[in-house]
């Protein structure tokens, strides 16, 4: 059985399947992870849930901020952006079954692969809290999700603040600090305050913040964490972090990632596809590659 990471899809289905054959994945012996944002700005959201969908339990999703944005949008409760390709969703006889399944998923993961652990997030987590706590607090806004108080959480969801996280916060403003650190976080200050301004790559960092992984004490660093979300950073590979977002819907990669034990003997595999549909006009187009990594 082998083990799989993939970085943000973003409704390039096309990709995702050529990602797919190219890893020879098999839903009987194989198990997906992938790291949320499965739709939105790619050509075929709804392609790609439904075809996640079929996976059953041998894709296991976390939702991002865009699937976070397709629900509030499809219960009514945001308007559509001029940039999103959700009509593919919004209009289709299925709409109910696959924003149904979307509501099931998780907003993070804790695994454990020949003696790692792994906390999977779509975007970051706050330098407080450790893998343990993340689980807990993300089961919070699971339990929400699956609730008829859904809609009315997602009508106050798109704010800024708080920006950092207490123990005493309630209702909307603890729950609100929670999405906006797993899908949305890239730069937080030492204590744990969230800058959401700011969209390039790691040297970019506002005065007085940090990328959140960089941040001194986390208390995530027991962890290897995996992450998407942040298309300008793109892969990276570190002993304690694992970046998988590498831009496929901006005309670069899908990448999947095969857990080994990350050791020399025994190397972690990155795998990526170019995203042929979305290839920016004049951009040099990308190619499909397998790396070896540690």
């Amino acid at each position: 059985m082998a083990l799989y990471l993939i970085g943000d899809v973003q409704g390039c289905d096309t990709a995702l399947q050529r990602l797919l054959d190219a890893i020879s994945f098999s839903p009987s012996r194989d198990t997906v992870y992938l790291l949320g944002d499965l739709v939105n700005r790619g050509p075929e959201s709804a392609q790609v849930l439904r075809r996640l969908m079929r996976l059953q339990a041998s894709a296991q999703c976390l939702l991002g901020n865009h699937d976070m944005h397709l629900l509030a949008t499809a219960l009514g409760e945001r308007q559509p952006s001029r940039k999103d390709t959700l009509a593919c969703i919004l209009e289709a006889p299925d709409r109910h079954a696959m924003l149904a399944w979307l509501r099931q998923q998780h907003l993070a993961r804790l695994l454990e692969h020949k003696n790692r652990r792994y906390l999977l997030v779509h975007a970051g987590v706050l330098p407080a809290w450790s893998a343990t706590k993340t689980i807990a607090l993300a089961a919070e806004v699971e339990a929400l999700l699956r609730s008829p108080a859904l809609p009315d959480f997602l009508r106050q969801m798109y704010s800024n603040t708080p920006t950092g996280w207490r123990d005493d916060l309630t209702g909307v403003d603890r729950l609100r600090v929670i999405v906006n650190a797993l899908t949305r976080l890239r730069f937080c200050s030492p204590t744990g305050d969230m800058e959401f301004d700011t969209k390039e790559g790691m040297d970019t960092a506002p005065s007085g913040y940090l990328p959140w992984f960089d941040v001194p004490g986390r208390q995530t660093a027991d962890v290897i964490v995996g992450f998407g979300h942040w298309s300008t950073l793109g892969w990276l590979d570190r002993p304690d972090l694992l970046a998988l977002d590498s831009g496929c819907v901006w005309g670069g990669h899908l990448s999947a990632l095969m857990l080994h034990a990350g050791t020399p003997a025994d190397p972690h595999e990155l795998i990526q596809v170019a995203c042929e549909q979305a290839q920016k006009p004049g951009k040099k187009k990308a190619s499909d590659r397998s790396v070896k990594r540690h």
